[in-house]
C-alpha cells in the first residue's frame, strides 16, 4: 500500500513530510513525491521515482519551503513507476494537488469525458483525473457566479468516483488548509497544538502525536491551523472519537508481532472483514461484522478457491496455489487483484464434497 503524510501549522514542513514517509517506507513503494505551501509562491512540487533518498536529492538540489503541504510514496498500480506518474498529481492550472491511495475503477470513462471539456493529462494514472475532476467542480462553479469551496469541491467530485480512495488534496487558493476523504484505504488524523496531521498510516505521524481520528469509510476532514472539522462526503457534521495511542512507534509499525510477514499473516482476517464491509446484505443495507461467520461445514463444501493479489503479495498466492492443492485436493486460481473485477475466472457456488480433504497426505 502506498504512503501518505500531510501537515499544516508552523513549522518547516518538508522535514516533517519526509520523515514521516521515511517511517512508512516498510509498506514497499517506487517513486515518491511532496507538494509544499505557504511561502507565497503557489505550490511547489519535488518528486522522484525510486527510493525516497532520490526524492531528498532532488529537494538537496532544489529546496522548496512552506508551512503545509502532503507526499506521498506510490507503488505502481495505474502507469509505470516513472518520475511523472509519481504522485502528487496536478489539475490543469497546477494550483490544485492530489494524493491518493486505492483505485479509481472508472477513471478512464472520467477521464474521456473531461479530455473532452479540454482538461489536458500528462500521466498515465487514475489520480490525476481526481486533480482535474476538483477544477472542474470549481469552474463550474464560478461560471455560474457561485464560490464553492475546495472541500465542496472535493465532497462533489468524490460521489463521481467509483472503487477504493483514500485521497488527500491542497489548493494554492486556499493555503494552510488540507483537505482528506476517505472510502476503503486507511486515513488517519494527528491531533497537535496548532499544528495538524494526515497519514495513510499510524506510525507516520505518531513521533508527533499520540491524539488520533481514525477515519470511517464515506469521512472527510479539513485541516487548518485553527483545527479539524469532520463530515461526511454529504457535508454534514460527524464526530470521531479522539484515540490515545499508547504504543511506540516499533510497535505500531510492527503492531506487536515479532516481524512484518507474522503481522500481515495475522491481519489477514480483518483485512477480509473490512474488504466485506459495506457489502454483507445488499437487500438491507446492514452490516454485521460480529456475525460473519463461516462454519467448519461452510469450508468443507467449497470447491474452488480464488485468490486475489497484487506484488509480491501474488508471488506468494501463486506458491499458495500449489500448496493448497496439494494438501486440499481443491482448485485454486490466482488472479491480480486490480484486474480481478473485470477476470474471466468464474465463481462456482460452494457443493457437497464427496472426497476427504486430506486424503492427499
Amino acid at each position: 500500500m502506498c504512503g501518505i503524510v500531510g501537515y499544516v501549522g508552523n513549522k518547516e514542513v518538508v522535514p516533517v513530510i519526509i520523515e514521516g514517509l521515511r517511517r512508512l517506507e516498510y509498506r514497499g513503494y517506487d517513486s515518491a513525491g511532496i507538494a509544499v505551501g505557504g511561502n507565497g509562491d503557489g505550490l511547489e512540487l519535488r518528486r522522484a521515482p525510486g527510493k525516497l533518498r532520490n526524492l531528498e536529492e532532488v529537494l538537496n538540489e532544489r529546496p522548496i519551503h512552506g508551512t503545509f503541504g502532503i507526499g506521498h510514496t506510490r507503488w505502481a498500480t495505474h502507469g509505470r513507476p516513472t518520475e511523472e506518474n509519481a504522485h502528487p498529481h496536478r489539475d490543469c492550472s497546477g494550483r490544485i494537488v492530489v494524493v491518493h491511495n486505492g483505485i479509481v475503477e472508472n477513471y478512464l470513462a472520467l477521464k474521456h469525458e473531461l479530455a473532452a471539456e479540454g482538461h489536458k493529462f500528462v500521466t498515465e494514472t487514475d489520480t490525476e483525473i481526481i486533480a482535474h475532476l476538483i477544477e472542474q467542480e470549481l469552474e463550474s462553479a464560478a461560471e455560474s457566479g457561485k464560490t464553492l469551496s475546495l472541500e465542496g469541491a472535493v465532497r462533489r467530485s468524490v460521489r463521481r468516483l467509483t472503487g477504493a480512495f483514500a485521497i488527500v488534496v491542497i489548493s494554492a487558493d486556499e493555503p494552510n488548509k488540507i483537505v482528506a476523504a476517505r472510502f476503503g484505504p486507511p486515513a488517519v488524523i494527528g491531533l497537535g497544538e496548532g499544528e495538524y496531521f494526515v497519514a495513510s498510516d499510524v506510525p507516520g505521524i505518531l513521533h508527533h502525536t499520540r491524539n488520533l481520528y481514525f477515519l470511517a469509510d464515506g469521512d472527510m476532514a479539513i485541516l487548518t491551523p485553527a483545527g479539524v472539522q469532520l463530515t461526511d462526503f454529504e457535508g454534514n457534521p460527524i464526530e470521531r472519537p479522539v484515540q490515545r495511542i499508547q504504543w511506540d512507534p516499533i510497535q505500531a509499525e510492527k503492531g506487536g508481532y515479532k516481524h512484518f510477514m507474522l503481522k500481515e499473516i495475522f491481519e489477514q482476517p480483518r483485512a477480509i472483514r473490512d474488504t466485506t464491509l459495506g457489502r454483507v446484505s445488499l437487500d438491507t443495507g446492514k452490516v454485521f461484522l460480529s456475525e460473519m461467520k463461516i462454519s467448519d461445514e461452510d469450508f468443507r463444501r467449497a470447491t474452488k478457491i480464488n485468490i486475489a493479489a497484487c506484488g509480491t503479495s501474488w508471488h506468494a498466492a501463486t506458491a499458495g496455489k500449489f500448496m493448497i492443492e496439494r494438501l486440499a485436493r481443491i482448485p485454486v486460481e490466482v488472479d491480480y487483484a486490480s484486474e480481478y473485477r473485470l477476470a474471466c475466472s468464474l465463481l462456482s457456488p460452494a457443493k457437497p464434497r464427496t472426497h476427504s480433504p486430506h486424503s492427499a497426505r
